[in-house]
């Protein structure tokens, strides 16, 4: 079973930063989440709208520019990274799932996952794009079909996993609160990899594995590695 490092290594480093990124790395993970919002002319790598719960700074990100925005500090330590300094350090060492969380522009994420292969490194299969806005989704394959997109849901719907095939979707992301064994054979009939967030108990991570889970987004892949040795090399 996959480990995911969600947000990084989130529970020993500040969410989203570099260091909680390269802690990752240096774990062996092989797969690394993180979140981006579109503003004012980057990609920024944090989880909320609000920079209340994890920076320095009071208010919303679209409040602020591009230069004020540098000066951001995530938990008083480190600057608030943009998706370009997240590849760059990366360099195709492991898989990345990004996850849209804002976006007004979408060649300029295209511009982006082109950089990821001819600058740093990362083979195509090594990305994925994931997010709960499912229109967006369907944007990016309509454009670019050749990107691997994974279809976010924290709900089971009467067609359970085929809106996620209907998107052409690589991987159904699914909130723990609402998978079971069902909906996981679902989805494997389709053809569709399952990767569950966010889990951080080992029982949890035993029945998940059980009933065929793929893999797990984890706030402490530490120790979930030490208990699923992960392969040598991955791709969504």
């Amino acid at each position: 079973m996959l480990i995911i490092a969600h947000r990084g290594a989130r529970s020993t480093h500040p969410e989203n930063t570099l260091s909680a990124i390269q802690a990752a790395i240096d774990l062996g993970c092989k797969a690394i989440e993180i979140d981006v919002h579109e503003h004012d002319g980057q990609f920024w790598v944090i989880h909320d709208k609000w920079l209340n719960r994890t920076t320095d700074h009071i208010g919303k990100l679209h409040w602020m520019s591009a230069d004020k925005l540098k000066r951001v500090r995530v938990e008083k330590t480190e600057p608030l990274p943009t998706l370009l300094d997240v590849l760059k350090l990366m360099k195709g060492q492991c898989a990345l799932n990004i996850e849209l969380k804002g976006i007004q522009h979408f060649d300029f994420l295209y511009h982006h996952l082109q950089f990821a292969i001819e600058s740093c490194q990362f083979e195509h299969k090594q990305l994925i794009i994931s997010s709960f806005n499912h229109d967006w989704l369907h944007t990016i394959k309509q454009e670019q079909p050749q990107w691997l997109i994974g279809a976010l849901t924290a709900s089971k719907g009467i067609e359970k996993s085929m809106f996620a095939k209907n998107l052409a979707a690589t991987s159904l992301n699914l909130d723990i609160d609402v998978v079971d064994e069902d909906y996981v054979q679902h989805a494997k009939s389709l053809g569709l990899a399952v990767y569950v967030y966010t889990v951080n108990r080992p029982e949890d991570w035993q029945w998940l594995n059980d009933i065929g889970v793929d893999g797990v987004f984890c706030d402490s892949p530490a120790e979930a590695i030490a208990l699923y040795p992960q392969a040598e090399t991955f791709h969504w």
